[in-house]
Order: structure tokens, then C-alpha cells, then sequence
């Protein structure tokens, strides 16, 4: 079952684990396997006035819908662009007093949406919306209770002259927002900015170890009379060679998790147990839990309070940089490194998730030596434990490259940069926003590495003339967030 721009890939139903979505014709790493425009989708409650309406870029001024007061956007074009779906919500805002929650309103546009085209087949589209899951059956009591809260604020603000839909179909709609609603990310992809329904995304399945990943896609407006116009879209890329019949599969979840710790999180929020292969045969779990090897192997018993103690301090850390003490996170790290690095192994995940603080934190105050040695740990684990072509390693890579150029660590960190880049060539491709940054560092980093290659001395005092006359540039202030999940779910 084929349809406009998806003949690539088609619907097939497997067993015990409903329908997924197979491979026509082969791919190779970095093939966008097809691209999707959002059926419905909307700006998180907390950024509306942030970030544009329409292609979900962050933006420093954004002109404001003169109606509603609402909705704002990067230009005319954007506005123009966005009235089709805007249209019923602006007079529905209007009427209502106020705007309702970020759930509300994707349901809302999804309805408005089957009022205009009908809940069938959408173009492009290989299921419709009736077809896609909503778990409401799995649902727990708290969930249930949210289900209910949500149907009666729609109620409300849903406009009376609007086409009326039953409340199982309005719970319906509630269902498949919980358990398919896709984050939407800024054009750095660093921040979840809002939500949105891909139907064909939803049919592909789950495996930790999957042979796609997927991207947003922000589009460019901008080039609005020319080739280059796209709209916002994610795309489906290849991380590996595929082949005609296979199924294909992208991960819900970070895999830097054991294997139990990923099943639990499945379960509890897309209502399914996994059966993977890196799951059934706890594949990398060992790397994960590694212990100092050699004559003096900690017990048992040293092991497990360490791993406490990282837990505990994980807590303390979260804690310090929410209310921004960045010296306190600092001292925790460093105790932690310190009870950690007799007793746990070089890929051991506490230790990996206290460098990674560290390191970012450290980027962020400025103390780039001790944050670049404490990065090149954090990506020498990460590249025994993660698939090649991970998106999250290729950010990870791509920070650790950063750090050691500020540090004036310039082989070290050129090589890093070039190691991101190829990575999210693949996971992102040629002309995604942080790709193109990437580039131009690739390239500043090479000029950069010539010159110390011919004459080291003058690199340095070079270095330091420019590092007088222009500020360093401030890494961005570490967020508590990780970065953006593929599906977005309310907690």
C-alpha cells in the first residue's frame, strides 16, 4: 500500500506487534526514506510567544496575529502560510477569552482538519487518523483522570457552530496525542518547542537499535519564490544499509540505558513490551555496568554503594542546577569522579552521565581544559556503547570538538568536529541548521590546524591576540533538559 511521495516504503502487519512499515527498494546510510508534513501540530504552552507558528523556528521578533493576539510568526509568509489552520482557532481563541492548553489545541486542529477533508485516507498519507492507536483501554487511573479533565476543557472552547464529534471519537483523538504526538524541535534541534501528529511516522516500530532515525526538519520559508521553498516536514533517514523487505524501525528511547531500564520506559509510556535483540540478550548491559578490571577488582559490595552514591549525587546535582549554582555542580562532579574512578569502568553509565555534566557545565564557566579532558572520556565510552550513526553521539562528539578548540587543544578538537560531522551527515543531512554550523567549524578548525602545524609559536600568540580583542564565545547555559525524546509525552 503506496501513496504520494511514500512508495519507498509500505504498511504490512506483523505479529504481536500490530502493523510497522517495510522497505520497497534499498537505502543507504543517510537516504532520506521519505519525507512528512505535520497533519496537525502546535508550539508548546510556554514558548507560544518565542517561537513561529508555522515553521517552529525560534525567532528574536515575531509579528503577532492581529486578531487573536495569540499566534505569532517569523513574517508574512509564515502567517500566510499558517491561515489555513490558524482560521477556526484565531475566531475560537477570540470567542473563548483565552488560549487553551498546547493539548487542546492539537486536538482541536486535528478535528478542524477532519471537519474540512474528512477522516479518511489524507493525501500522502498510508493510514488515516480513525486507524491510528490510542491505548485509551491501557490507560491508568491518574491517565483516565487527565483523559476526562482534557475532553471537558475541549468541550468548552471547541465553538458550537463547528462540525460536532462524539466523545469517543474526542477521546480517541486524546488517545493518539498521548501515544503518538512527535516533539517538535528548535532549528538548532537542541530544544523541544512543541508537538505534532505524523501518521505515517506512527506506523514504524520500535527497536533499540534501530536502522533509521529521525529528524525535524524546519524548513526554509525564507526562499519563498525559489526551488529551495520547503515546508516543515521530519524526515525518516537511513542509519544503515537497508534492503528491500526489511522492516523499518527507529528507537522511542535514549539507548544509553540497560536494557530494563529502557523496557520499564516503554512500557509505562507506549503500553508495549519490547522484544528487541539488544533487549532480550541485554546486549551492551555489561559495558554499561563495567567495574575496574586488574588485580584489585572492587567487591560486590564497594560496586553497589558506589552506584548509590552516584545516584544520590545525580539528585543533588539536578537540584543545584535548577536554581543555577553551576560551582556547587561543579564540586559534586568532581567528588563524584573521585569515588567513581577506582571502582567503576571506563563505559560504566554513572561515571558517563557525571562527565557529561561536568563537561558541559565546566564549557559553560569557562574552564575548557579540565571540560575537554573530561569530554574525551565521555566519547571514548560513548562510541563503545551507542550505534555508529546516533544522533545523540553525534551531538555529544560535536560539544566534546567544541570544548577542545576553545581549550586551544586545536588536533584534538578539529578531529572531534570532523568525527560529528560525518555523523550527522548521516542523522541529519547536508543542509540541516546544525550541520551547516558544523561545516563552518570543520573548515575555521582546519585553517586553524594548518597554522599550528607550520609554527606552533605563532598559533598561540595569534590565539591569545584574538582571545583579547573578542570574547570568548559563551557556551550556551546547560539545560536540565535531555534533548528532545522522539515522542513527546505529557508527565
Amino acid at each position: 500500500m503506496t501513496k504520494g511521495g511514500m512508495e519507498s516504503v509500505e504498511v504490512f502487519t506483523t505479529e504481536g506487534k500490530g502493523r510497522g512499515l517495510k522497505a520497497q527498494k534499498e537505502f543507504l546510510p543517510g537516504d532520506v526514506i521519505f519525507a512528512e508534513p505535520a497533519y496537525a501540530a502546535v508550539v508548546f504552552d510556554s514558548l507560544t510567544h518565542v517561537i513561529c507558528h508555522t515553521c517552529f523556528k525560534r525567532q528574536e521578533r515575531l509579528h503577532r496575529c492581529g486578531q487573536c493576539k495569540f499566534a505569532y510568526y517569523c513574517d508574512r509568509t509564515c502567517q500566510r502560510a499558517a491561515w489555513l489552520n490558524h482560521k477556526n482557532e484565531c475566531s475560537a481563541i477570540k470567542r473563548h477569552g483565552k488560549a487553551p492548553t498546547e493539548n487542546i489545541r492539537l486536538a482541536a486542529r486535528i478535528l478542524w482538519k477532519i471537519e474540512r477533508e474528512g477522516s479518511g485516507l489524507s493525501e500522502g498519507c498510508l493510514v488515516s487518523i480513525d486507524e491510528l492507536q490510542n491505548h485509551v483501554d491501557s490507560f491508568g487511573e491518574e491517565e483516565k483522570k487527565d483523559l476526562r479533565t482534557d475532553v471537558e476543557s475541549f468541550l468548552e472552547f471547541w465553538p458550537p457552530q463547528c462540525q460536532q464529534f462524539g466523545m469517543q471519537f474526542i477521546s480517541h483523538i486524546f488517545g493518539v496525542i498521548s501515544c503518538n504526538g512527535f516533539t517538535l524541535s528548535d532549528q538548532r534541534g537542541l530544544q523541544a518547542v512543541g508537538v505534532g501528529i505524523f501518521p505515517n511516522l506512527c506506523q514504524a516500530n520500535h527497536d533499540c537499535w534501530p536502522n533509521c532515525t529521525v529528524v525535524f526538519n524546519n524548513g526554509n520559508h525564507e526562499a519563498v519564490r525559489s526551488m529551495f521553498h520547503t515546508q516543515m516536514r521530519i524526515e525518516l533517514r537511513a542509519l544503515s544499509k537497508i534492503s528491500p523487505g526489511d522492516e523499518l524501525t527507529v528507537s522511542y528511547v535514549d539507548f544509553l540505558n540497560l536494557s530494563e531500564e529502557r523496557r520499564k520506559q516503554l512500557k509505562k509510556q507506549y503500553y508495549f513490551d519490547c522484544t528487541c535483540e539488544h533487549c532480550k540478550k541485554q546486549i551492551k548491559d555489561d559495558l554499561m555496568l563495567a567495574v575496574k578490571a586488574g588485580e584489585s577488582k572492587p567487591s560486590a559490595d564497594t560496586v553497589k554503594e558506589v552506584i548509590q552514591f552516584s545516584k544520590d549525587t545525580l539528585e543533588k546535582i539536578n537540584k543545584a542546577r535548577m536554581e543555577g549554582l553551576y560551582h556547587e555542580v561543579v564540586k559534586l562532579c568532581r567528588d563524584c569522579l573521585k569515588k567513581q574512578e577506582p571502582v567503576l569502568g571506563d563505559t560504566n553509565i554513572y561515571l558517563l552521565r557525571i562527565l557529561s555534566i561536568a563537561s558541559e557545565v565546566l564549557s559553560y564557566l569557562q574552564m575548557f581544559e579540565e571540560a575537554a579532558d573530561y569530554a574525551k572520556r565521555m566519547v571514548d565510552g560513548y562510541l563503545k556503547i551507542y550505534h555508529p550513526n546516533n544522533a545523540q553521539l553525534g551531538m555529544a562528539v560535536m560539544r566534546a570538538g567544541v570544548t577542545h578548540w576553545h581549550a586551544g587543544l586545536i588536533e584534538a578538537g578539529h578531529g572531534l568536529i570532523c568525527k560529528a560531522y560525518a555523523i550527522l551527515l548521516i542523522t541529519h543531512g547536508p543542509s540541516h541548521p546544525i550541520t551547516k554550523d558544523l561545516e563552518v567549524m570543520r573548515v575555521q578548525t582546519e585553517m586553524e590546524l594548518r597554522m599550528f602545524q607550520q609554527n606552533e609559536f605563532m598559533y598561540y600568540k595569534m590565539r591569545e591576540a584574538a582571545l583579547k580583542n573578542q570574547k570568548i564565545q559563551v557556551m550556551p547555559e546547560p539545560s536540565n533538559e535531555n534533548a528532545p525524546g522522539l515522542f513527546h509525552k505529557k508527565e
